[in-house]
């Protein structure tokens, strides 16, 4: 399989930036250039007015730790804890999408009071160049700024902001974070394949079908999937094993077409790009699979998938007229269902797949390559029926933040407790 390998394999890929790991975002964030004095003069007129009116590798649990060394408390932060309407921001910037959630507290959950998601190909033709181009970047850049905007208007006052593949495997990766830095105020983290693949399970772990047996928790990307191996019978999950592999969406569509079956117009040669792109995924899957073989053959397996593409093809199973994330995030769906979905995309021309609803234009060419790595996915996790979930890094992020918070303001009430029995202990000798 020499003329397909995983794409700029570099030494450096998926490195880490030195003592970044785990950063939160300082929200003094820029205003754009197209934004001018117009937003400015907006919240001048607000303040008036309101003053004018008085007023998760290896064997692991998926702990939600205190912040890491280089995380910091914004907007007045750590003494008493969250303030009233003060919010959490999580953003993921992956290969093909940039998604935002704002949240605030609501018991041990969260309430959304604001997101934004939108397709900005930031990997196109990463797997043929090495680098982002021009126009990926120049498209980032447009929805960062309106990320950042939203940022600065919900009183934000803690987050944590991430970028996956195409940023760990771009050799212009760097410079583009910094750069996304100096120009809307957003601190990009480059997090590591590990670290995506636990903070999906933490995000979407409580959608899981109960049952005895292992589950597998899989993630399909643009740049690439993550698959982590559970223990069965964990509150918290346990890791058992995890894998990433460079293939997603955008990553694989660009891969197989380089390497020249991908101009292919008719059915068989349709199918037969697909059955290419299913032997290159199933290859980058074998150790993994080697080592998950046993648990595999337990008789009560589980399976759930938080990506575009099992979304997608959940939306078609139920006949959906256009996307509905109520019916689609917790849905279960027999397995065979979505193979058979899958099969029949994998031979329609573009312009088909682009008419169904919940496709269009923007996921014609992609949701096949999602197919791919799906079919793979099962073949080596035969679980009868496949879980279905719209969250994922974001939400992972916004828990994390939150037991972070919790755990520290429980901290602060046990030493000022310990304290106070030393002061009475002091008085009574």
């Amino acid at each position: 399989m020499a003329d397909t390998l995983p794409p700029d394999r570099k030494k450096n890929a998926g490195k880490q930036r030195s003592g970044k790991s785990g950063k939160v975002a300082d929200f003094r964030y820029k205003r754009s250039s197209q934004q001018g004095k117009a937003t400015e003069n907006r919240a001048n007129a607000k303040r008036s007015s309101q003053k004018r009116g008085g007023g998760p590798n290896g064997d692991k649990r998926l702990r939600n730790a205190a912040p890491r060394k280089g995380q910091r408390h914004t907007h007045g932060f750590g003494l008493h804890g969250p303030r009233s309407g003060e919010a959490y921001a999580a953003l993921d910037l992956g290969t093909n999408n940039c998604r935002l959630l704002i949240a605030r507290p609501s018991g041990r959950d969260f309430t959304v009071i604001d997101a934004f998601s939108r397709v900005v190909k930031l990997g196109e033709d990463l797997a043929v160049t090495g680098r982002l181009s021009d126009a990926a970047m120049e498209r980032t850049m447009s929805a960062l700024s309106i990320c950042a905007d939203k940022l600065r208007r919900r009183n934000v006052r803690l987050a944590r902001s991430v970028a996956t593949e195409a940023c760990r495997r771009a050799t212009n990766g760097e410079a583009f974070i910094e750069r996304v830095k100096r120009e809307t105020g957003i601190a990009l983290d480059i997090i590591s394949a590990e670290e995506e693949a636990r903070l999906a399970v933490l995000g979407c772990h409580i959608l899981l079908e109960a049952g005895e047996g292992p589950a597998v928790i899989f993630d399909i990307g643009g740049g690439s999937t993550e698959l982590v191996l559970l223990e069965p019978g964990e509150k918290i999950p346990r890791i058992i094993d995890w894998q990433s592999v460079p293939w997603g969406v955008v990553s694989l569509t660009d891969t197989i077409a380089k390497v020249g079956v991908g101009g292919a117009q008719g059915r068989d040669e349709r199918l037969a790009r697909y059955a290419k792109m299913r032997e290159v995924v199933s290859e980058s899957f074998a150790p993994f699979a080697s080592r998950i073989a046993e648990a595999a053959r337990h008789s009560d397996i589980r399976l759930l998938g938080t990506s575009g593409t099992v979304t997608t093809l959940a939306s078609l199973h139920l006949e959906l007229p256009h996307y509905d994330r109520k019916a689609v995030d917790g849905l279960i769906v027999p397995s065979d269902s979505m193979r058979e979905i899958s099969g029949r995309l994998s031979g329609m021309s573009r312009s088909e797949r682009s008419e169904l609803p919940c496709i269009g234009q923007d996921r014609a060419d992609l949701v096949v390559a999602g197919c791919a790595i799906l079919e793979s996915i099962l073949d080596i996790w035969p679980a009868s029926r496949l879980g279905v979930a719209d969250r994922g890094i974001r939400e992972g992020i916004l828990r994390s933040l939150m037991a972070a918070e919790r755990q520290a303001e429980r901290s602060r009430k046990s030493l000022a407790e310990a304290r106070g029995g030393n002061s009475h202990s002091s008085a009574a000798g």
